[in-house]
């Protein structure tokens, strides 16, 4: 766990939320903000289905949390499905929200396909999004990295050099698909500054909140499971110690890239806040009257 009296690089937080599907999820997404809000992230973003599926319930929950919380927004932007005059109009409308930020990505397939096919008027990568929002005004455009390779890399080198075709567009900062195995991510950090990108590049955290779901999820996007999580999570038997165990492991995570000169964490929190509130508190973050943390949004 962080010891707050040992200095160390000023450590800042973001969360992602995806958009509810009913008006049971629409209170859970709610109390996910108001419970994470108060530790002051730099931003939060909120996801966007292939092809525009959740494009309204997006747009609320954007504007939910402007409104009623007034923090820092990205959402995010596919190149899926869409013309390329009907995915920069989504962007507008974030913006009209006052969302200042979009997370911009290539995006996957939609169901039933193998891969991924442009639409005949729409962008063919994410570098070609980033280069045409820039071109729009969007002031903070993140893009999507990866520690373990893109399932449709052709390699590693190639993978590093489409995330600097991203950054190299205009791109403000990379934020990682998630990662269990710190050196992973300090292994691609390097390869990164070798390849000569400088951008920041923001570690994606996922807490456990149901290890076999975890581990499904991981090998549809190519991500490991170091083995000790198997162990562990098999010896955990309530729902409390496995409560416990996730807090420790991310919590270790996070102070072990820390160490390392990581300055920001972005968790993704799947609408269920309470275990990264545990994490982030346990590495220091500090808890704020719900109207102070919201000012750093404005």
């Amino acid at each position: 766990m962080t010891d707050p009296t040992v200095a160390g690089p000023r450590q800042t937080i973001s969360f992602e939320f995806f958009p509810p599907h009913s008006p049971e999820a629409s209170l859970r997404l709610w109390r996910s903000v108001e419970r994470l809000a108060p530790l002051a992230p730099s931003f939060v973003s909120v996801t966007y289905g292939a092809g525009g599926t959740t494009r309204e319930r997006t747009m609320a929950a954007i504007l939910a949390i402007r409104d009623r919380a007034r923090l820092d927004v990205a959402g995010h932007l596919t190149c899926v499905g869409a013309s390329r005059e009907e995915t920069l109009d989504v962007a507008r409308g974030y913006a009209k929200l006052g969302a200042r930020s979009v997370v911009a990505l290539r995006g996957d397939p939609p169901k039933g396909a193998d891969r991924f096919v442009p639409h005949p008027d729409g962008f063919t990568s994410a570098a070609e999004l980033v280069t045409a929002l820039a071109a729009d005004g969007v002031q903070n455009i993140y893009v999507a990295a990866y520690p373990e390779v893109h399932p449709e890399a052709a390699s590693p080198e190639a993978d590093i050099d489409n995330l600097k075709r991203k950054l190299d567009a205009g791109a403000t900062a990379a934020l990682t698909q998630f990662f269990f195995d710190s050196e992973l991510f300090l292994r691609f950090r390097d390869r990164c500054t070798a390849a000569g990108i400088t951008a920041p590049i923001h570690p994606g955290i996922l807490p456990v909140e149901n290890f076999d779901r975890l581990v499904n999820f991981a090998g549809r996007c190519g991500a490991s499971v170091p083995e000790f999580m198997h162990r562990a999570f098999g010896n955990a038997g309530t729902p409390e110690e496995k409560a416990v165990l996730a807090t420790a492991i991310a919590t270790d995570q996070c102070d072990r890239l820390r160490a390392e000169g990581v300055e920001h964490f972005h968790f993704y929190t799947l609408n269920n806040p309470d275990l990264t509130f545990d994490i982030c508190r346990a590495i220091g973050v500090e808890v704020q009257p719900l109207s102070m943390a919201a000012q750093g949004g404005n």
